[in-house]
């Protein structure tokens, strides 16, 4: 230890109570300004402390080292001369300071170190106070000051009574203000649910009719596309029929033309009607026999006979014939090779030829090409030919000759019923071999 720190530490033993405690007080304030590294370790838990507990629980610690330390002593006494720059100056610059209090000038003498320190300190601890004239100046200044704080203690307890009165008449205001802003609320948010709820019924409704009023209108429009398609069908049927029946009305009066002019000349009849001079000479006439009378149903000659008639529609039963003449040709061989046949027949004799194939018989989509002047049908599905043939003969006016060429006997007895001729298929056989 040094000659100085010993001396510093015999001064500070010998410092009297009031300069000692007032010096502490002073270092307290001082440590709470000082960085953390300067702070000796010992006082660095007193650091954070307010200023009065933190005096009071560091004294113990902070005499011994301001004694020892002289770093940190300088470093308190540089903050303390900073909180008290007038009277620490002239103390550090050894000026005389009549009207400073002795333990304040011995206090700040002790941290700042002039040469005269230990002077002021000897000096404030030769003072003697008169006790007991300041304790009855500290006690009138003490009742003073009681009578002053009860008195301001008193008003202040008047005005806080009275906000605290004002405090929960507005805190009564405000929660039946609040109660009644809760109820306001919870009747708008029931409003709320039950306008939302009507809004979305409405919706709901509105939505389901303009769904109903679209199914209505697609039914319409659906209702009104039938309609144009049936008057559509309806004036096509009509034009279909009056062609039809003028066709019809053509083929019979071509039919009973031709047929009055084949019997004038069969009958050998005279052009006029008048009497004739050879019709007046006596004599015995011959009689006439029937056309296609005398010959059996598979005889060449009466085919031929029967397609001279005016007007005739040959139908020809087609896997009935090209079984029976072809039955091992391929069916689209027999098909091709019937059809070819007629069509030579049709440029001969200019007659109406229909082939009614049955459409059980095929297998896929039908390669066939008939000659000019030859009708191919299939009968649809679920309908047999015979079928087939009995509407042709159906759809054809009353009186045209209608001839139907087919070896089963089923179909020869509807079609005759109809008044319809049947061959058998060995009559167009034998016809269309012949060269």
């Amino acid at each position: 230890m040094t000659e100085a720190g010993t001396a510093a530490g015999s001064a500070t033993t010998a410092l009297p109570e009031p300069v000692r405690q007032r010096v502490l007080a002073l270092a307290a304030q001082a440590l709470g300004q000082l960085p953390a590294t300067d702070v000796p370790a010992p006082l660095r838990r007193f650091a954070s402390f307010a200023p009065a507990k933190r005096a009071k629980l560091s004294a113990s610690v902070m005499g011994p080292i301001l004694a020892t330390d002289e770093h940190f002593r300088r470093l308190i006494a540089f903050e303390v001369r900073r909180e008290h720059p007038e009277l620490g100056d002239a103390i550090a610059d050894g000026v005389p300071v009549p009207a400073a209090e002795p333990v304040e000038a011995a206090a700040l003498a002790y941290l700042l170190r002039p040469d005269d320190w230990e002077d002021r300190v000897l000096a404030a601890a030769q003072v003697q106070p008169d006790t007991s004239a300041v304790d009855d100046q500290v006690v009138t200044r003490l009742t003073d000051q009681l009578d002053q704080a009860r008195t301001e203690t008193r008003q202040v307890r008047e005005r806080l009574r009275e906000q605290v009165s004002d405090l929960k008449s507005e805190n009564t205001t405000l929660r039946r203000k609040l109660n009644e802003a809760r109820q306001r609320i919870s009747g708008l948010q029931g409003e709320l649910e039950q306008r939302t709820i009507e809004a979305t019924t409405a919706d709901e409704r509105v939505a389901a009719a303009r769904a109903e009023v679209e199914r209505e209108v697609r039914k319409l429009r659906a209702r009104v596309t039938e309609l144009e398609a049936v008057e559509h069908a309806a004036r096509r049927t009509a034009g279909q029929e009056r062609e039809m029946a003028s066709t019809r009305t053509r083929l019979l009066l071509d039919t009973l033309v031709e047929a009055a002019s084949g019997l004038r000349r069969e009958l050998a009849l005279p052009p006029g009607g008048e009497l004739r001079p050879a019709d007046t000479v006596a004599g015995v006439e011959p009689s006439a026999a029937p056309v296609g009378r005398t010959a059996p149903d598979d005889d060449p000659a009466l085919f031929d006979e029967l397609l001279a008639l005016p007007q005739v529609h040959l139908i020809v039963d087609g896997y009935n014939v090209t079984k029976t003449v072809w039955p091992n040709s391929p069916l689209h061989s027999q098909r091709q090779r019937l059809v070819t046949a007629l069509g030579a027949l049709v440029a001969q004799r200019r007659v109406e030829v229909t082939v009614v194939f049955d459409g059980a018989e095929l297998s896929g989509p039908v390669q066939l090409t008939p000659p000019r002047g030859v009708r191919v049908r299939f009968s649809p599905a679920g309908v047999i030919a015979d079928e087939v043939i009995r509407q042709l003969v159906r759809a054809e006016p009353p009186g045209r000759p209608i001839v139907v060429v087919s070896s089963d006997r089923e179909v020869a007895e509807s079609i005759v019923q109809l008044g319809a001729r049947a061959l058998s298929a060995i009559s167009l056989i034998a016809r269309i071999a012949r060269p």
